[in-house]
């Protein structure tokens, strides 16, 4: 990971200063790095240990887009805040923010043109259309309120599996030309995802100090797992409370609390539990195909990781 980061600075260097200033920023508040641990736990598992230069790189073109779009994500939805530090756009405003993503967005695809890695890039730009398809989806489906249980999953899949999805199906892919085990991890890293997604959905139902204030998915009108399940488990005048309440009351307190115990009481978070812990379950059945080695070990706890984290 050390010399992981080494190499993820030099790929973004430039000859302007002021781009500089900001990537050593970005470089330096750093958050779980959890994608890079998977794509370097993915090459070695597969490689008994050797991992090469275009597992770096293409741990590096994940983490330069994936930064690429938390940039843009918090110009969208107007946070000055990420992972407790002030963000790019909070100090250098909108414009700079949106140049500094598509600047990270061209350093991620010329690291993989440049060096010939086009399977790699393949990988990486699906996800990057499925990630803005899955957004887009969401903000559809998020204005009608009427989010079925299987549009959800597309939506999860899309927005945020497909990224760990592509770190384990490039992590594979860098060392191993063998498809079969490259879409098994890519498959694993899927479910991981859908697992970690529906574990974010029910912090929102938490009262601990997670770092991430409760009901917010609910002032901002998302459809989670744990209230979907609510609304498709109840009688049609709560029904219609309940989507009132999210659509025309998401800004009183009082009423997110209501709203937060409706789904409680119905069951919501357990259902949303069962299925984080299926999700996990399948993941782990994909593993067991795999030689036993420290790597696999560790991807195992990585999986428990991402559903027992408390943030």
């Amino acid at each position: 990971m050390e010399l992981f980061e080494k190499k993820f600075y030099e790929s973004m260097t430039s000859k302007v200063a002021l781009l500089n200033r900001i990537t050593y920023y970005i470089v330096n508040r750093k958050g779980k790095q959890m994608r890079p641990m998977f794509v370097f736990l993915t090459a070695k598992m597969l490689s008994e240990g050797n991992v090469n230069e275009r597992t770096y790189r293409g741990a590096s073109v994940i983490e330069l887009i994936h930064t690429a779009t938390l940039v843009h994500d918090d110009v969208v939805d107007d946070s000055n805040r990420r992972r407790g530090f002030f963000s790019i756009n909070a100090l250098w405003k909108n414009k700079i923010a949106v140049l500094v993503g598509d600047y990270l967005l061209s350093k991620g695809l010329l690291l993989s043109i440049d060096n010939g890695d086009f399977d790699l890039l393949k990988i990486i730009s699906v996800a990057v259309r499925e990630m803005s398809e899955g957004e887009l989806l969401q903000i559809e489906k998020a204005r009608r309120l009427d989010i079925i249980e299987d549009v959800y999953y597309e939506i999860i899949r899309k927005k945020t599996a497909t990224l760990i999805a592509s770190c384990c199906a490039l992590g594979a892919k860098s060392v191993s030309e063998d498809e079969e085990k490259v879409e098994a991890m890519r498959k694993f890293g899927e479910l991981i995802g859908m697992a970690f997604q529906i574990k974010d959905d029910l912090f929102d139902y938490t009262d601990d100090a997670i770092g991430k204030p409760t009901g917010i998915d609910i002032k901002e009108q998302k459809m989670t797992l744990p209230l979907i399940y609510a609304l498709n488990n109840c009688t049609s005048k709560e029904k219609s409370w309940c989507i009132n309440s999210i659509k025309n009351h998401n800004k009183d307190k009082k009423r997110v609390k209501e709203v937060i115990q409706f789904v409680k009481d119905r069951n919501g978070l357990h259902y949303a539990e069962q299925k984080m812990m299926q999700f996990q379950k399948e993941a782990v059945q994909i593993l067991e195909n795999f030689p036993q080695s420290e790597y696999k070990d560790a991807l195992s706890l990585m999986v428990n990781y991402v559903i027992e984290r408390k943030k």
